[in-house]
């Protein structure tokens, strides 16, 4: 069942090639705070731009390559640079435990 504002990741399979949210994780609009927002247990993570674009896009089908250059070409950036804030993100919520290879 879905409600209405919420994300989840595309069930686990065995082509996965991409980072995802870990199944505690979830991606929601918060309309009181009219942000993003990454919810776990007891915990709230409010998303700026860069954050949400790059975790609306985990899906585990893309891998981080791919995640870097869709947003490169949306954003008209340098893919160096998009690539390196991707990677900065996905280590950073890995560490926390939000986020799975």
């Amino acid at each position: 069942m879905s409600r209405p504002g919420w994300s989840r990741p595309a069930a686990s399979g065995p082509d996965e090639r991409g980072p995802r949210l870990s199944p505690h994780a979830r991606l929601r609009h918060d309309a009181a705070r009219g942000q993003w927002v990454l919810l776990a247990p007891e915990r709230v993570l409010v998303l700026d731009e860069t954050s949400h674009a790059i975790l609306a896009l985990l899906d585990g089908t893309r891998d981080v390559a791919a995640i870097a250059a869709q947003l490169a070409a949306e954003y008209d950036a340098p893919a160096e640079e998009i690539a390196a804030d991707v990677a900065a993100v996905l280590d950073d919520l890995r560490a926390q435990g939000l986020v799975r290879p």
